[in-house]
């Protein structure tokens, strides 16, 4: 059996500065990214037909994909070829006329696989529910870290940390083409227990723990980096799978659990890492 070993970071030769600059500078472009998308596009990152409403139809053809679009006489928002070598593709559209939809794919000589459709008010409501999911779940996370270590420095190096897991995957989604759809928004909020769960790990070793700041440091990083790279290796490992079956969904998810994952290693044990370091030598709790 295969022991994964967590090298001993020699955080000594780093300053606080130097630690929170990298994790700052990403969560500030991501920022930017998600600013201009909203600029651009009229919201932070796109919406999946489950959101704005629509029709989506998964078609196999050997049509070519440039001319798929001009086989229908509603507007086609987007197609996307799924598992290659198959001639599946998804076809998006605005119209939620199934019948007429499903009559040119018809004609096209097209082999309809799946075919749903949302309407644009049950869209909306959908998208305010996931939007409310997810500031609900972000609040009751804050409120559960303060009320647990009752002092400013360490519950605002958790929740930064958490809101950093959030944002940087939200503009990876956009610069990816991933839309976002009651799975992805389900990704999201899953991040949110792994942003605390390793950030609250960290947290406990170090202030109420025995033993020195840097031992108690590497104590919970055998722990969280370990917890942490397993997860990534089974997301990574669904996601290959679902890419090759074409399973959109689990593909999705999996590459926005990847990338917040990431994300959270770098913040928990930079950023939130900095501040703690920062509180316990040289501010308040010195």
């Amino acid at each position: 059996m295969v022991e994964l070993q967590v090298p001993e970071v020699d955080y000594t030769r780093y300053s606080n500065r130097q630690l929170a600059s990298v994790p700052l500078a990403v969560l500030t472009l991501a920022l930017l990214v998600i600013a201009g998308w909203y600029v651009t596009t009229g919201a932070p990152v796109s919406p999946g037909t489950e959101f704005t409403g629509g029709t989506e139809m998964r078609i196999q053809t050997d049509t070519p994909q440039s001319q798929i679009d001009a086989q229908f006489d509603a507007e086609v928002t987007s197609v996307t070829a799924t598992q290659s070598g198959t001639n599946t593709y998804i076809v998006e559209f605005q119209s939620t006329n199934t019948d007429a939809l499903r009559a040119q794919a018809n004609q096209a000589g097209f082999e309809i696989l799946s075919l749903q459709s949302t309407s644009a008010s049950f869209g909306g409501n959908s998208q305010r529910l996931a939007l409310y999911g997810l500031v609900a779940a972000f609040v009751g996370m804050s409120l559960l870290v303060f009320a647990m270590f009752r002092t400013f420095v360490p519950s605002v190096a958790v929740v930064v940390s958490a809101f950093s897991d959030i944002v940087i995957p939200v503009a990876l989604m956009n610069v990816l083409g991933i839309k976002l759809s009651l799975g992805t928004v389900a990704a999201l909020l899953m991040l949110i227990g792994y942003s605390v769960d390793s950030d609250i790990l960290l947290n406990n070793h170090i202030l109420r723990r025995s033993g020195g700041f840097y031992e108690s440091t590497y104590r919970a990083m055998r722990t969280g980096v370990t917890m942490t790279l397993t997860s990534i290796s089974a997301m990574s490992v669904m996601t290959l799978v679902a890419a090759f079956y074409g399973i959109d969904l689990l593909t999705a998810i999996g590459v926005v659990l990847v990338m917040g994952l990431a994300t959270d290693l770098m913040n928990t044990y930079m950023l939130n890492l900095s501040l703690l370091r920062w509180y316990k030598y040289e501010g308040v709790a010195r």
